[in-house]
This record gives structure tokens, sequence and C-alpha cells, in this order.
């Protein structure tokens, strides 16, 4: 009986690691997206801004996935190497029905400006580069996959 049992739970173990992988272009939407620059206050007496992405992510119905790991990479929109590339890492996002709770992704390298220059300003600035923030999902031990790409709009956020 006990070797029955022992049988039963390998058997379960490895059923449920080779179920199906769930392709999650098709299965997620993301939605309610909002970019721009929020002001990280006041670095080494500089005024600071950062590129900020908030967005939910909704399942298509029927759809069995209880998390996903996050990864978003913020890039210059003309395609050059910057000091703002960032990849940021979230380990998991739960959903709670069909969809998460809004989910905030945010550089920690941004623009700074000496004061008078207001945070607006920096935005205005000739040397003030567009970026961009690709999301990537990927559940368990699937490989990464790209869920969107949103330019981060010229726009000061406060909270």
């Amino acid at each position: 009986m006990h070797a029955l049992r022992i049988s039963l739970v390998c058997l379960t173990l490895v059923s449920e690691g080779c179920s199906t992988p769930v392709d999650l272009k098709q299965a997620l939407t993301v939605s309610d997206v909002s970019t721009g620059w929020f002001d990280a206050g006041i670095v080494d007496g500089r005024n600071k801004i950062v590129p900020r992405v908030t967005f939910k992510l909704k399942k298509a119905p029927g759809t069995d996935i209880p998390w996903v790991a996050l990864n978003g990479m913020i890039r210059a929109v003309d395609g050059q190497e910057s000091d703002l590339d960032a990849d940021i890492y979230v380990q998991r996002v739960d959903f709670t029905g069909d969809e998460t709770a809004p989910i905030t992704i945010q550089g920690t390298n941004g623009y700074t400006g000496d004061p008078p220059q207001s945070r607006a300003d920096i935005l205005k600035h000739t040397m003030f580069r567009d970026m961009k923030m690709k999301v990537f999902a990927k559940q368990s031990s699937a490989q990464w996959v790209e869920l969107t790409e949103a330019p981060i709009a010229r726009q000061l956020l406060t909270r």
C-alpha cells in the first residue's frame, strides 16, 4: 500500500511538470497602460525623473494561469545605447479572478537637472531622449514572451 501511495505522488508530480504550456501571447492582454516620467524628487541636490509604466494584465476566459513573472526592458526609441537602459524583473504577479492589480515597472536611472530647472523643463531639454518599454512575461521555466511595447510619454507623473 505504501508503494502505491509513493507511485501516485510521483505520477502526479510528473504529470504536473509535463502539462501543456500556455501560450501567454494568446492568453494575456495588456490593458490600462499609463506611461510617463515619475518625479523621483531631489537626488544629490538635483531634480530627478525616471521612466515609469503602469498597466494591468487580463486573462482570456477559461485560461488557467495563477501567476506570471515579468521583465520590463527600458531602451531609447532611436535604438542607440543609453545610460537609461535597464531591465526590471518582477518575480511574481498574481491574478485575482481574470486580471491583476495595477502593475508598475519603474526605472532607477533617469534624467536630472540643476535647480532652478524644473522637472517639467527636463522633458523639454534638447538632450532629452525618448524611451520605450517592452514588457515580457513567462510562467515557470517557459521562454520569455513579449506582451507589449509602449513609448514612454513626455509627461510628468507625480504619483
